[in-house]
């Protein structure tokens, strides 16, 4: 049972893992956008996006509803940014202490 846990959690995770796929969320955080816009906003082929927009709506991210020939995607639970703010926040405390450590090493005398 708990395998199968790990695994649903690897797969959440495994959704966000792309560049586009953040790109997506992040655009989307104000409000539903077409395909057709969000092809636009981000600069890649349709083709492209729709294999990423698939994964966000198979893994309950984002939500679709379709409108006559034109299907506009949202955020199907704004809760998907209380964990992007967390990882947000972790990098920003790895970022601090690397710079900390370069400003450490910039000061030795060589």
């Amino acid at each position: 049972m708990d395998d199968m846990v790990f695994k649903i959690k690897a797969d959440f995770l495994k959704a966000l893992s792309h560049p586009i796929r953040l790109q997506v969320i992040e655009y989307l955080k104000d409000g539903e956008a077409s395909v057709g816009k969000l092809v636009n906003v981000l600069g890649v082929e349709q083709s492209n996006l729709s294999r990423h927009l698939a994964i966000l709506r198979e893994m309950g991210i984002l939500h679709a509803r379709q409108e006559k020939t034109t299907v506009y995607y949202s955020i199907h639970d704004h809760d998907i940014f209380k964990v992007l703010r967390s990882i947000a926040e972790i990098l920003r405390k790895k970022l601090s202490k690397s710079e900390k450590l370069l400003q450490k090493l910039g000061k030795e005398k060589t």
